[in-house]
């Protein structure tokens, strides 16, 4: 699932995120694209992204709700892109099942165009320290 612009990913992902859906979150991911997410779980490829992300999405985050902040892209060339984009996280599940607060977080990622669109190729899932 490619985007029309790297600018398309914020708001994708968000929506993908709050459906709950893995499938949809790795397939904006190029086939062989590494991820590393939140909990500090690391997968390569769409396949092991999407595995890594239901688990995730089943557990501690299958309540949390991303809200979009600000988004910085920065064009590294016609056919690739850095994005930037802060998000603010809610619902998050402690393990005993109390929530856990909100926290902000950080989706750093590295997009190419293919034949099919702009993919991730490389991305970070990160909670930001404060």
């Amino acid at each position: 699932m490619a985007l029309e612009s790297p600018d398309d990913l914020p708001r994708a992902f968000a929506k993908a995120w709050s459906a709950r859906d893995a499938q949809m979150l790795a397939g904006y991911f190029a086939p062989d694209a590494d991820f590393l997410s939140l909990t500090g779980g690391a997968a390569t490829g769409r396949d092991h992204i999407a595995e890594l992300l239901a688990g995730e999405l089943a557990g501690a985050f299958s309540r949390a709700r991303l809200v979009t902040g600000r988004t910085k892209t920065r064009p590294v060339g016609p056919e690739a892109a850095v994005l930037l984009q802060r998000f603010v996280m809610s619902g998050i599940l402690n393990a005993d099942g109390s929530d856990a607060g909100r926290v902000g977080c950080t989706l750093a990622a590295t997009l190419g165009l293919a034949e099919e669109g702009w993919q991730i190729v490389a991305a970070q899932f990160v909670v930001e320290a404060g």
